[in-house]
């Protein structure tokens, strides 16, 4: 263990841990946001609706999410190191078991229970050790590192669509189990640091190694119902964007394209809200609930966009859409994990990650399956994105009842000249309140 500094070290070895949870990233949401090119191969193979398919990616983005705070604890009790190298190794097994699979629940066993519990071994630990190294760049730290969402998409999306082409389904699955493995160095990076906030030991009790006393915090009680809802939808676009660009007329490679585009502008725009986060001008709070509404207008986008003509067109329009929703989403993820050492406190990051996949299983597991059954119902995914986007927005304005994401009158500080808060005390600062409202100093 290193030695016990006083708060984050800022950089330093924080940027190889900012790597190597960027290649996690990818190789756990990248990868499941381009398994959704496989699911009509899947369909046709075992001769199932699409309803039934989407189950597939559901519930390992269920099982990924709902046991992520499994994976916060061992690592709170034995160290993200381990925790994450043995993730590795339970992930590329389930996609090898899963690439011999002889029935859909042969996959919903590889696919969903053990791969899946795999990344929710992988993703909360190195994502709260990365928050734990920095202070004034956390955010972008975490945008970073969210980063290899979108990047790897980009490089999955059309590289899938060849493996299918060449190897189909169960080639595909197979290399990569191979490529997942890779998980393991990544694992080896997460150095251990100890700061002068952590408890003086492990805690012995499951349940606080869970870290369900959190949700006693009014504050993160909040924030928890409004991550719940805008998980209802935030992954269908994963697992249906694109079957829905199929839908609309596009070739393979027409649909890869639409998965490419979205995936290019969720990187992209997860670095640049990320160092806009860091700046301090607007409040986290408040820069959540904004992209988290502008997420659900871009998911409806996609779903309202008109159908395109000819299978080679490149359907322009729903390429936009798709550029659209990845630019709102990618702003928003970084925001989500960048903001919770101000509600928990830096020694309860890890746990709070956790907590916040779980919460959005809810919707891994419902948003995916449901949009199965309204494409099933309806014959096209627009009711699909329709409902989705309305859940995006119901959480977007849960968000609002967080400290600081409604503009106020009390006096402005200067938020750039301080780092984020590190005892989980976010945002109204006390001795604010006992300074005069109408100074020159006011906010109103």
């Amino acid at each position: 263990m290193t030695p016990r500094p006083a708060g984050p070290p800022d950089g330093s070895w924080g940027w190889v841990v900012a790597a190597a949870a960027f290649a996690v990233n990818g190789l756990s949401y990248g990868l499941l946001r381009s398994l959704g090119l496989a699911l009509p191969d899947l369909a046709d193979h075992f001769e199932r609706s699409a309803q039934d398919t989407a189950w597939v990616s559901a519930l390992a983005l269920a099982v990924q999410q709902a046991a992520s705070p499994v994976g916060s604890a061992l690592s709170t009790r034995w160290g993200a190191r381990p925790v994450v190298m043995f993730g590795g190794v339970l992930t590329s097994l389930g996609l090898v078991f899963s690439a011999f699979a002889r029935s859909l629940l042969h996959l919903y066993l590889g696919l969903g229970l053990l791969a899946g519990s795999g990344w929710a071994l992988v993703f909360a630990p190195s994502l709260g050790t990365l928050s734990r190294y920095f202070s004034r760049r956390r955010v972008l730290a975490v945008g970073l590192a969210l980063t290899g969402n979108g990047a790897s998409s980009l490089v999955l999306a059309p590289a899938l669509q060849f493996l299918l082409d060449n190897f189909g389904w169960r080639g595909a699955l197979l290399l990569l189990g191979a490529v997942t493995l890779h998980l393991t160095p990544c694992g080896a990076l997460l150095r251990p640091l100890v700061l002068s906030g952590d408890p003086p030991s492990a805690p012995r009790s499951p349940l606080a190694a869970l870290g369900l006393g959190l949700f006693k915090r009014r504050a993160f009680a909040v924030f928890a119902l409004g991550t719940a809802l805008i998980g209802g939808g935030y992954f269908v676009p994963y697992v249906h964007l694109g079957p829905h660009a199929l839908d609309q007329g596009l070739g393979g490679y027409g649909a890869a394209l639409v998965v490419a585009v979205a995936a290019v502008g969720d990187a992209s725009a997860r670095l640049v809200c990320g160092w806009l986060a860091d700046q301090g001008w607007v409040p986290l709070p408040r820069l959540l609930a904004v992209f988290g509404a502008l997420t659900g207008l871009g998911v409806l986008a996609v779903g309202m966009v008109p159908a395109t003509g000819p299978e080679d067109s490149w359907g322009a329009p729903l390429l936009a859409a798709a550029g659209a929703y990845g630019l709102s989403a990618g702003s928003y993820a970084p925001l989500v994990f960048g903001v919770l050492p101000g509600l928990v406190g830096v020694g309860g990051v890890v746990q709070a990650t956790g907590l916040v996949m779980m919460l959005m299983s809810l919707g891994g597991l419902l948003g995916p399956p449901l949009s199965g059954f309204l494409r099933d119902k309806t014959g096209d995914f627009s009711a699909s994105f329709l409902v989705c986007s309305s859940f995006i927005l119901s959480g977007s304005f849960i968000y609002l009842g967080l400290p600081r994401a409604l503009p106020s009158c009390r006096p402005a500080s200067s938020p750039a000249a301080t780092p984020p808060p590190e005892s989980g005390e976010l945002l109204p600062v006390p001795q604010l309140a006992l300074l005069p409202t109408g100074g020159p100093d006011s906010t109103c």
